[in-house]
């Protein structure tokens, strides 16, 4: 048996060889036709290439399954990912939820607790945002609600987030609106909480300026920016955005309305304030009882006792 399996191998390395060698004349052959620039050489590689490329389509048939296959499970794992990550956003979104739940309804507890008397006339038209009128020296959008809406001039525009500009043109069907980052807009806000009273101005950049401030020592970045009632023009308490400090040194404003996507805005229906224009009648006395006395001394309520020795 030993005898016969060194015979083998003695048979078996000679053999192995020349087919080593003949392979590797053959891949030496092809390298060398491949890289010969002839006009016959190359219809010769063309002929091979249309006999032999398509009787190897059953061979490339597994390995384009394989790489589908590996796509399809790449695929798989971003969809798995993806569904993941949605599953956490709405987690939260739930959470958020039952805190808005909560918020809400302390909220009314609290009005109900103080009394709170909402104003009834201050509604809201919702309009779509047609086209973008804006241009570097002018930023306002228009709507296709008009006078026929009810819609007036001066009142207040937001979009879902906070405060985005004013009514500045009503049309019969349309309106425009000058957004607060304008030239032309000036509105009275808040700063919370330290509750100063300042102009919000625009200039034509992302962030408009806080000015006529009292003290800007008392803001800081990240304070809360509401609008005021300052004049009649706004209502009160609407979100704008939060203080931000930038490179020039001038309190600036980042407007929480979101101007990049400005498809629905709601016109606030407003009413002007009433005044009260006769205040002395409320606190003073009639003028004309005074001009024929030197001065004025209140009147003193009698007492039962006087009244009593009176009638005695």
């Amino acid at each position: 048996m030993a005898e016969d399996r060194r015979q083998d191998q003695d048979f078996i390395r000679p053999v192995r060889r020349i087919l080593i060698g003949l392979l590797g004349v053959l891949l030496l052959l092809i390298f060398v036709i491949w890289r010969i620039d002839s006009p016959r050489v190359e219809q010769f590689r063309m002929a091979v290439i249309d006999r032999v490329v398509p009787s190897f389509d059953w061979a490339m048939r597994p390995v384009a399954r394989g790489v589908a296959l590996a796509e399809n499970f790449r695929s798989y794992a971003r969809i798995v990912e993806q569904n993941q990550e949605l599953r956490r956003e709405l987690q939260q979104m739930r959470a958020w939820r039952e805190a808005a739940l909560q918020l809400e309804q302390r909220n009314a507890q609290l009005l109900d607790l103080n009394q709170v008397r909402l104003d009834p006339q201050l509604t809201h038209v919702t309009g779509v945002v047609m086209a973008d009128s804006g241009s570097p020296f002018r930023k306002s959008v228009l709507l296709n609600v008009g006078a026929r809406d009810g819609v007036q001039d001066g009142w207040a525009v937001m979009d879902g987030l906070g405060l985005a500009g004013r009514i500045a043109g009503v049309g019969q069907r349309t309106a425009r609106v000058v957004l607060l980052t304008d030239t032309a807009s000036a509105v009275p806000v808040v700063v919370q909480p330290s509750g100063q009273r300042a102009m919000l101005i625009g200039d034509n950049s992302t962030y408009p300026v806080l000015e006529f401030i009292e003290t800007p020592d008392d803001l800081r970045p990240g304070d809360r920016v509401i609008s005021s009632d300052d004049g009649g023009v706004f209502p009160a308490g609407i979100l704008v955005g939060e203080v931000v400090a930038t490179s020039d040194r001038r309190l600036r404003v980042r407007i929480s309305a979101d101007y990049g996507r400005l498809e629905f805005l709601r016109v606030l229906r407003s009413r002007p304030m009433e005044r009260i224009t006769n205040t002395g009648d409320l606190i003073a006395p009639d003028m004309l009882e005074l001009e024929g006395q030197d001065s004025w001394t209140p009147p003193t309520p009698s007492s039962p006792a006087s009244g009593d020795a009176a009638d005695g």
